[in-house]
């Protein structure tokens, strides 16, 4: 009788598990078909009349169902039973179980969801809890999938899809000093990853400076004389999208090296350079260092036609990044 036990204990283990395995594919859902006959149940109905493109998907990458990865139209908008069937017969179907845009009412959460379902990891790395998914802005806010050319793809376009919430921007790049996006040749995503950045400002690198070294790579360095707000952030110094001064300096020159250099080259244009303290020479001799002219009218020049090597310096004279 004592042997008995552990096997009709194990023959339960066993009733007990198959039970919950054909519980759980019974609660799995049907696998979407993606098949063209699949989707017919949608595109009998959204064919060539609708007035936003629908067929057009078979035109991208979305379409292409030689590739065992393409989605269906269920596979992204749910097996919308309702919609499909209309069981309460009104004039005005029921929405999808996903709908996707903007202005949908299915969560922003959820369109996302969907999306990564199939787009993980590469640039969608961080996208939980990046800016842009805090402020609960969905992939179809950028992008259009159904539309063979995606704008937000394309460098020429891409900037207008961002300026439509980043209005600043857009402003400063039509400034006189600026980097080539109004001309395609540059576009938001050479410098940012909107999908989400270990970086601040959804940089594309891990820093400012990283990223703007990917094209600026001879202000990488390194040098025997670094100065110091460049090795820490470029925008201490440069406004990126654009600037009404040269170099996209947010400020002119010698006012911008005056914020930290106050008090460099204190006296008049004249004044010697090892004077006494408090005097400095004229055409008349030494003049009292009240009577000096105000350091701002002295420095009226350009501190970068003696220190062009602003970026760092190898000179032997020491950090003066003179040439």
């Amino acid at each position: 009788m004592t042997q008995r036990y552990p096997v009709i204990h194990l023959l339960a283990l066993i009733l007990v598990a198959l039970c919950a395995v054909r519980t759980h594919a019974q609660e799995q859902p049907e696998a979407a078909d993606r098949s063209l006959s699949g989707d017919a149940v949608c595109t009998r109905c959204h064919d060539e009349t609708e007035s936003n493109p629908i067929l057009s998907i078979y035109k991208t990458r979305h379409g292409v169902k030689a590739d065992a990865r393409t989605p269906g139209c269920q596979s992204c908008h749910g097996a919308s039973q309702a919609h499909v069937k209309n069981p309460q017969g009104t004039q005005t179907r029921p929405l999808v179980d996903i709908n996707f845009g903007p202005h949908s009412d299915t969560p922003a959460e959820t369109q996302a969801g969907t999306c990564l379902g199939c787009h993980q990891g590469g640039l969608r790395t961080h996208w939980a809890g990046s800016e842009h998914e805090r402020r609960n802005i969905g992939c179809p806010s950028c992008h259009l999938v159904h539309t063979q050319d995606d704008p937000v793809l394309n460098k020429l376009t891409q900037p207008d899809v961002c300026f439509a919430c980043h209005q600043t921007q857009r402003a400063q790049i039509h400034r006189v000093s600026t980097h080539p996006i109004a001309a395609g040749r540059i576009g938001c995503s050479d410098c940012h990853n909107p999908h989400g950045s270990a970086g601040p400002r959804l940089m594309a690198k891990d820093s400012i400076n990283e990223t703007c070294y990917t094209c600026h790579a001879e202000r990488r360095g390194p040098f025997l004389w670094e100065h110091s707000p460049v090795s820490d952030d470029c925008t201490n110094c440069h406004t990126p999208h654009g600037s009404n001064n040269a170099a996209l300096l947010k400020t002119r020159t010698p006012w911008l090296c005056q914020e930290c250099h106050s008090a460099d080259h204190s006296g008049p244009i004249n004044s010697g350079a090892n004077l006494p303290s408090g005097l400095a020479t004229s055409v008349n001799g030494l003049l009292p260092l009240a009577n000096q002219a105000p350091r701002a009218q002295t420095n009226g020049r350009n501190c970068l036609s003696c220190h062009p090597l602003i970026h760092g310096s190898n000179h032997p004279a020491g950090a003066r990044f003179s040439r």
